[in-house]
């Protein structure tokens, strides 16, 4: 699915290609025109003599349906016979179709042979065809030397010489959501699972015999090894020898079979062998059929991990029927429009050529198409495509798209409220974005902006502060007004804007110049053009860019991945790189992103960070417990026991709305306590679990102190900024930065190395300047025990704190990808190409 905006121009740019697209033969490559029912007649006529024909009136393609009427009105008009879904019969021996079944259903106008004398006939027959299907007729042909065709003639678009024709060209033909348009194959999806060869054998340079490939390398060894040993003497190959050096057709045997090749397999028995020839399945066609074929959900969890998503083969990822891509305005397919960078589809729209014709009919649509892609571009958009899925858009991405829908509406007199739309932005994109604000509010609307970052808060014409601190210290109005008022008063948010306190920049850099790197060069995925990035070891860096530079496919997708697997961890599909450097700098590698922490309601801060289990043994030590036999086990509501069976430790019920959204209710059992009133009843210093579990953060540090285990864990919690947190607050409710610190807080929490490489991902997203500061200090803090930052960011403040920048560039998208400069603050600064520079030369 896609979002707002780009769905609009999406079916705007269907309609044009359904009212001026040019459609191309795929099998010759020759443009199409509409075809008489004379040509028809010609082409008929001239098949060889003897040739039996059945024409066909097609009277519903692929439709849901009953069809009663229809049947009944072609018995009326003289027909006596049909095919419904590919079956001929009488129309009186017409089976009732189910209505919520896709038909095809064709009406059989003649039958009749080709010989002199025939062709008054077969006009008439064909005018009648193409009248009852509506311009389209279907023709069943058997030759006396050949075999059976059925051809499909239109008298709109169909190919003489090769006989390819063409269905309705109609907005629902470039539709990957409607049946005419969606690609058979993957069912309009634009990709297929399959078994990667790269996750079977994800170590090329292991050999057969050491387990190369690893499905095969678990249990049942001894069965798959006798197995290859069959199939590498079959294809004279090496057991012991890396899986890379084995030739091409001998990989391509153990991975995908012999064919019809038999291979000779011993199976050992009781005083004798007994030797079988068969064919050899191959391991990819062995998993598919195991996973196929369980019904085991743990054997299809652990099958599932060497499964990837691919393009689909037949429509390239495209999601359209062939005849859809063959559609073309300009030389363009849809397909290939709707891959492009936005800003290059409204030059392509605006630059185009048509004749005189053409041009009255597509000029509304134009019109409309150039004008969404200008809000798109106003938005900081530019760099994305039309063929972007939702699911691979970033919150900010999709709320600005949503933004530019609304821009784009020019309604008046509406209250528009975003929260935080800065996510993920660049400073440029940034200023950007308040520009399209300040528009909307131009238009006679109201704007409320939930925002931390500081060119909105200084932009925006009325500011609320909220606090004085977070969660339990806050939610009062501690300030509002003008900016000026703001800089007034005497709050964290006015002490940052006015100076007062500040994020200060370091003193010292400390990278040298023959400082030890880590990194990657040659990186080539997605939109990287050969990059090469390196890191200083035990130092703080940050990779910066404006958005869809290539932040997150450099960091994310190559280098921790790549790391990642160099120290035997597995991982899904790696970046494309030429060579990984500095890998035994480093002792292990933890990417902090902001995905959940967990995606059910029983998740939550202390059950992630391990505090829940030391809580729950301290519990079951309590005088009343011991008396009773309680263990740790009962103060846990994932066991029966000491939870509340009436929600199972849930604290609410989900009711089924059946067509409308589930409704969740407290429990009235235990009135959303999650446990039994005889667990309620254990208490210390007068709090039972439950109060526990509802304390923040805060509360539980000062009521845990003299328990070093909970005090550690809540420090590390507190010095994320997360006091605010209760511990049993439910994971579907923190937002991603907040699951990002706690993730961090965990990490925090266990005994440091030394030597960890550190990645986190935007971890100032919802952050106010003093949380900011907060953040910087822990982080600085982990540097300065010997360990490597690496973090994607935007932020100004956390930028001109870093020993090291790598810029990303220049712009997003296909012009990005590319290395501007790399270096301290002051030479990221000083460099003219980059928009980061810009930016940052303003805070140093």
């Amino acid at each position: 699915s896609t979002v707002g905006t780009i769905t609009e121009v999406y079916d705007y740019l269907r309609l044009l290609f359904a009212r001026i697209g040019q459609p191309y033969c795929y099998g010759c490559g020759e443009p199409i025109t509409s075809q008489p029912a004379s040509v028809i007649i010609d082409q008929l006529q001239a098949l060889a003599e003897g040739t039996k024909l059945q024409l066909l009136a097609p009277i519903a393609r692929a439709r849901k349906g009953e069809f009663r009427k229809e049947l009944e009105q072609a018995a009326k008009d003289g027909f006596v016979r049909v095919r419904i879904d590919g079956e001929v019969m009488a129309l009186d021996d017409a089976p009732e179709l189910k209505k919520n079944i896709k038909h095809n259903i064709e009406l059989v106008v003649d039958r009749l042979v080709i010989r002199d004398g025939i062709r008054t006939r077969l006009a008439d027959s064909v005018e009648t065809a193409l009248r009852f299907g509506e311009g389209l007729m279907l023709a069943l042909i058997a030759e006396p030397a050949g075999e059976g065709v059925e051809k499909v003639f239109s008298e709109r678009f169909a190919c003489a010489e090769c006989g390819i024709s063409y269905p309705d060209i109609e907005p629902r033909l470039f539709s990957f959501n409607s049946p005419v348009g969606a690609c058979s194959s993957c069912d309009g999806l634009g990709n297929k699972t399959v078994f990667d060869p790269s996750l079977v054998v994800p170590d090329v340079n292991r050999s057969l015999a050491d387990g190369a490939i690893e499905p095969w390398a678990g249990r049942e060894t001894f069965m798959y090894r006798q197995t290859l040993e069959a199939v590498a003497k079959s294809v004279q190959a090496d057991m012991d020898a890396p899986f890379a050096s084995l030739s091409e057709a001998a990989r391509k045997v153990f991975l995908y079979g012999s064919g019809r090749k038999k291979v000779s397999f011993v199976y050992e028995t009781p005083g004798q062998n007994r030797i079988v020839e068969r064919p050899f399945e191959g391991v990819i066609p062995n998993l598919e059929r195991r996973y196929r074929e369980t019904t085991s959900d743990d054997v299809r969890e652990a099958l599932s991990k060497y499964i990837n998503s691919i393009d689909c083969p037949v429509c390239e990822g495209s999601r359209l029927t062939r005849a859809a891509r063959y559609v073309r305005i300009a030389d363009l397919s849809l397909p290939q429009l709707v891959a492009m960078p936005l800003r290059d589809g409204q030059a392509w729209v605006n630059s185009l050529q048509l004749s005189a014709q053409h041009q009255v009919i597509a000029e509304k649509v134009l019109e409309e198409i150039s004008a969404r892609l200008g809000f798109m571009i106003e938005v900081g958009l530019d760099y994305l495509s039309l063929d972007r899925t939702a699911g691979t858009l970033s919150g900010g991405e999709a709320q600005r798209i949503r933004l530019a829908t609304q821009i784009g509406s020019a309604l008046v007199g509406v209250l528009y409220i975003l929260d935080e739309p800065s996510i993920g932005l660049h400073q440029r994109d940034n200023d950007r974005l308040l520009s399209t604000l300040r528009r909307l509010r131009d238009l006679g609307n109201s704007v409320i902006v939930v925002e931390h970052d500081e060119d909105a808060i200084r932009t925006a014409d009325w500011v609320i502060d909220m606090g004085p601190e977070a969660g339990v210290h806050g939610g009062e109005v501690v300030a509002q007004g003008p900016l000026v008022d703001i800089l007034k008063a005497k709050t964290l948010t006015s002490d940052y804007l006015s100076g007062r306190k500040k994020i200060s920049i370091p003193k010292l850099r400390k990278v040298l110049k023959k400082h030890a790197m880590i990194g990657v060069e040659g990186a080539c995925e997605h939109n990287l053009k050969q990059v090469t990035a390196l890191f200083p070891q035990a130092r703080f860096s940050c990779v910066t860019g404006v958005s869809g530079s290539g932040k997150s496919t450099l960091t994310n997708d190559t280098l921790f991945k790549a790391l990642a697997k160099a120290k035997g961890l597995k991982t899904k599909r790696i970046g494309s790189h030429r060579k990984l450097i500095g890998a035994d700098l480093i002792d292990k590698i933890i990417d902090i992103d902001q995905s959940p922490i967990g995606r059910t309601p029983r998740s939550n801060p202390a059950t992630y960070t391990g505090l829940f289990t030391p809580i729950r043994e301290f519990f079951a030590q309590v005088p009343e417990s011991r008396a009773r036999g309680y263990k740790a086990g009962r103060f846990s509501f994932n066991v029966k026991g000491g939870r509340c069976e009436a929600c199972q430790g849930d604290g609410i019920i989900k009711v089924e709305m059946h067509f409308l959204p589930d409704v969740y209710v407290h429990c009235e059992s235990c009135q959303g306590k999650r446990y039994n009133r005889e667990t309620l009843d254990i208490r210390y210093k007068g709090k039972s679990i439950d109060d526990v579990l509802h304390m923040t953060v805060d509360e539980a540090l000062e009521f845990f102190a003299a328990i070093p285990p909970l005090k550690n864990r809540l420090t590390t919690l507190q010095q994320v900024g997360l006091g605010y947190i209760q511990l049993g607050q439910s994971a579907t409710t923190l937002s991603g930065g907040e699951a990002q610190r706690i993730k961090l807080s965990k990490e925090l929490a266990r005994k440091a190395t030394g030597d960890t490489l550190y990645i986190l991902d935007e971890p100032t997203t919802g952050l106010h300047f003093h949380d900011v500061a907060k953040l910087l200090d822990v982080l600085h803090a982990l540097v300065d025990r010997g360990n490597t930052m690496i973090v994607i960011e935007h932020n100004l403040d956390v930028i001109k704190t870093a020993d090291w920048i790598v810029d990303m560039g220049p712009e997003g998208g296909d012009k990005g990808g590319q290395v501007v400069v790399a270096g301290t603050a002051k030479q990221v600064a000083a460099c003219q190409a980059s928009h980061t520079g810009f930016y940052l030369k303003s805070v140093l």
